[in-house]
């Protein structure tokens, strides 16, 4: 006899929505384990392997009780990387009980659900990802290495629809990773790039999770 469905989670909490166009709305956020890319610049390495089987029925109960006492309707799946898992039954119960839905995802894997929100970080070196990812993305994120360059962000901007936003996302609170997002930036303007957006992270700002 099959057990109850089960995803392998990192971690539950409560914050606000440190990047992107959602910059500073309060999030339930689901942090899944696994990654299948694992990039040296990740700051959530802890989330490629420390995780625990929880039944998916406890994940709802656990968001439900968050929003007992922060009154928000949004939940995001992120990681590691959600779509490596079947995220899908509990995107739609979370959906029935009325909870707006954004995943983080690298774009590698498809998607074949709708969801409120979706951020499609595409990753070096190829930074591919799938049709079903960019047709459906609200946004896109361009972490700001050391190494990002001009041409990549203007793959991305071909690939993408005219309409998502592509963001340049520094890397770190570091002042060069800062540097490099604001010449970049510059850069894309004076190339008539359109739809780049220069972002930050405010959760490392405000030193939350």
């Amino acid at each position: 006899m099959q057990g109850p469905p089960t995803l392998k989670i990192s971690e539950i909490f409560f914050s606000a929505e440190g990047e992107g166009g959602r910059q500073g709305e309060p999030t339930i956020f689901i942090r899944l384990t696994g990654c299948n890319l694992r990039c040296d610049f990740c700051d959530t390495k802890y989330a490629w392997d420390e995780g625990k089987e929880t039944n998916q029925k406890i994940i709802y109960s656990k968001v439900v009780v968050i929003k007992e006492r922060y009154k928000t309707n949004w939940v995001s799946l992120t990681g590691g990387e959600p779509l490596l898992q079947d995220i899908r039954p509990l995107v739609d119960r979370l959906k029935r009980a009325g909870f707006k839905i954004q995943i983080e995802t690298n774009g590698t894997k498809p998607l074949n659900f709708l969801v409120d929100w979706l951020t499609v970080s595409p990753k070096p070196p190829d930074f591919f990802s799938t049709q079903s990812c960019r047709r459906q993305a609200t946004e896109a994120k361009l972490v700001v290495t050391k190494n990002l360059k001009l041409a990549e962000i203007e793959k991305v901007r071909r690939e993408f629809p005219a309409r998502t936003v592509i963001w340049l996302q520094p890397e770190s609170n570091e002042d060069w990773s800062y540097r490099r997002g604001w010449r970049l930036f510059q850069l894309a303007a004076k190339t008539g790039l359109k739809n780049v957006r220069l972002g930050c992270q405010l959760h490392k700002i405000y030193s939350l999770r």
